[in-house]
């Protein structure tokens, strides 16, 4: 898969970047990569793409220098895969979207898939990134985050019966 280029004759910042990141496939490795995944086979059981689509996409990534990949195992060669500097500085943009998405696009009686924190007090971020003891909205940098336990145990469903499909069958 070729990278898509973005039109020479625009400076918007926003076609040159949806160019790089502007699939639901690519910002879905990122949003994996950012929370700790780098096994292809994690990445493709929590993403749900194909082993194709998912290869097309990391290479794709590799190349315009969003992420990096290391060999962990020789025989067979397998890689892990992380993200670059480059890379990692997309955490605003998936913020965005998941608040986004959080007020936008489930039922309001769901809670939040990821529950965020300000890392310098320990709060729980409100949606807009608001830390509630500190009166401010942190630097992403000094934000983390973990799946809620519903979003966890969905997580945990998923690697599973991803597994259970990869096993040959038994006789």
């Amino acid at each position: 898969m070729t990278r898509r280029e973005a039109p020479d004759d625009t400076l918007c910042p926003v076609a040159h970047s949806t160019s790089l990141i502007g699939d639901k496939w690519s910002i879905l490795v990122v949003r994996e990569l950012l929370l700790g995944q780098s096994r292809f086979q994690d990445l493709q059981a929590q993403t749900g793409a194909t082993s194709q689509m998912l290869a097309a996409r990391l290479k794709r990534l590799e190349a315009d220098g969003l992420v990096a990949r290391e060999a962990y195992s020789e025989r067979p060669r397998r890689y892990a895969y992380r993200l670059t500097e480059k890379g990692a500085h997309l955490k605003p943009v998936i913020l965005a979207l998941r608040a986004w998405g959080e007020q936008w696009c489930k039922p309001q009686a769901g809670q939040p898939a990821t529950l965020m924190f300000h890392r310098t007090c320990g709060s729980e971020l409100e949606l807009d990134g608001h830390c509630p003891s500190c009166g401010l909205i942190p630097p992403w940098t000094e934000m983390g985050g973990r799946p809620s336990e519903a979003w966890a145990e969905e997580r945990q469903r998923r690697a599973e019966a991803f597994a259970d499909h990869r096993r040959p069958a038994q006789d």
